[in-house]
């Protein structure tokens, strides 16, 4: 897993466009590198690929203001579309069928890229509440009687025999035993 440093944020607010159309090209440049979703947003034909060109720079030229920072090393972490307002706060209306007025809504979105460098010492984070873990109590022993030995069966050797039919080592019946 990569580590990340210092992250830059930029925002478009109030964009003329729907999040539900602006959220194709988020997911599209999430988690890509500066360099990559650039070239993926001016080659995209949906007209929310203009907007996040415009928010994208603006977010490379934050982290441009920090002097430590390689701009080829830049990464995508974060980008959104979230839903603002209706334009001017209200519905607006057009002709129905049969005399009556249909609402419709303009929507707009606020888009947001966070990029940061890819590599390097590791962002803060803030310090997460850890539970003490409690070690876990060795299994209690299982109560065994007395010990009891198993019984040793006497090894039964097979009679030696001269014929080659009597492979299978088993002992001789009384039939072999009388002739």
């Amino acid at each position: 897993m990569t580590t990340l440093q210092k992250t830059y944020r930029a925002k478009h607010r109030y964009a003329r466009i729907t999040q539900r159309k602006a959220r194709l090209i988020a997911d599209l440049i999430r988690g890509r590198s500066a360099n990559e979703a650039f070239e993926l947003l001016e080659f995209a034909p949906q007209r929310a690929a203009a907007f996040y060109i415009k928010v994208l720079k603006s977010a490379v030229a934050n982290a441009a203001q920090d002097e430590g920072v390689d701009l080829n090393r830049l990464v995508v972490v974060d980008s959104r579309a979230d839903d603002g307002p209706l334009l001017n706060n209200r519905m607006r209306w057009r002709a129905g069928p049969q005399g009556r007025a249909m609402p419709f809504a303009k929507k707009t979105s606020h888009l947001t890229v966070v990029v940061a460098v890819e590599g390097g010492a590791p962002a803060e984070e803030p310090k997460a509440k850890r539970k003490a873990k409690r070690k876990a109590k060795p299994a209690a022993e299982p109560v065994v009687g007395p010990a009891v030995e198993p019984a040793v069966e006497p090894a039964v050797e097979p009679a030696a025999s001269n014929s080659p039919d009597d492979a299978s080592g088993a002992p001789p019946s009384s039939d072999e035993q009388e002739s």
